[in-house]
């Protein structure tokens, strides 16, 4: 099994637990390619070990692809750091926006697994980017609108309208996150947009998913949101099959336009290579908990 990539400021006995930051991964290898770039900024902000890993998928991508170094996945990459070091200690940094099943099941019960094998591991988890307990802190939404603006100023636009779209989730509480970042946003672009509303761009089948309503297809097809010039505010961190060049939210917007004959979109870019994501990812990691 391969190293797991990871970006190291020094190596000592006195340095804190090993970071492992991680997504839910992808096929794309722009996405890991991302990942590797936001960790190797939180390394040198920090002067932590950082690694670069996901949950799923991103094994998958040919090694070829990402510079020659293999993805890791989250699971493997404890396992073969609590072999080498069982009484070691690692922080795991979700780069996630909110506490979907991934974060608040899949990751514990890979850590329940490793400690039968390894009783002196000791891993910690850190929050979610956004707390929604805590209206304060306002960087995400800032995020938003500084992505919003260099779309809007490119277009030589006035005044756009604003649609903030997720992915979509079955859980609740991630899309409490978008209708949080998207009052926040509301509040922080003022009267530099004409409308601010919130869009999913998938769901489950089933009323009990409701809470992602509006879906991104709809919005785009119904005021205000229907007609004139509308940026699309991507609440995505990397590119990939959603969001990148030629993704399923731009497809949904191309096809939008092709309904609605005076409907202009431009979408933002992911966020992760805004540099507040790191100082939030560094206030994460020092919030990290035993689990």
């Amino acid at each position: 099994m391969g190293k797991p990539f990871s970006t190291r400021a020094r190596v000592n006995s006195s340095l804190p637990p090993v970071c492992f930051l991680f997504d839910n991964g992808s096929l794309r290898a722009e996405s890991t390619l991302s990942l590797r770039r936001v960790a190797a900024s939180l390394a040198a902000r920090s002067g932590r070990d950082v690694r670069a890993v996901s949950l799923l998928h991103s094994g998958q991508v040919p090694a070829a692809e990402l510079g020659g170094e293999p993805a890791q996945l989250l699971a493997p990459a404890l396992q073969d750091f609590f072999a080498a070091q069982p009484a070691g200690a690692g922080d795991l940094l979700p780069l996630f926006f909110g506490p979907g099943a991934a974060v608040t099941e899949h990751v514990p019960a890979i850590v329940r697994a490793l400690r039968e094998k390894f009783p002196s591991a000791r891993a910690r988890l850190a929050p979610c980017l956004v707390d929604v307990a805590a209206p304060g802190d306002r960087r995400l939404a800032r995020m938003l609108v500084d992505h919003t603006r260099a779309v809007a100023r490119a277009a030589g636009w006035w005044r756009p309208k604003v649609l903030l779209v997720d992915h979509g989730s079955p859980t609740r509480a991630v899309a409490a996150v978008r209708d949080h970042l998207g009052a926040q946003l509301r509040i922080e672009l003022g009267d530099e947009a004409a409308a601010v509303g919130v869009a999913s761009m998938e769901r489950r089948a089933g009323a009990e998913f409701a809470f992602n309503e509006p879906l991104l297809a709809a919005a785009l097809r119904a005021p205000p949101f229907d007609a004139g010039e509308v940026v699309v505010a991507l609440q995505f961190l990397s590119p990939g099959r959603h969001a990148g060049p030629g993704g399923d939210v731009a497809k949904i917007c191309r096809a939008a336009e092709a309904d609605r004959p005076d409907l202009l979109t431009r979408m933002t870019e992911p966020l992760a290579a805004h540099p507040l994501l790191v100082e939030v990812l560094a206030d994460r990691l020092a919030a990290a908990r035993e689990i």
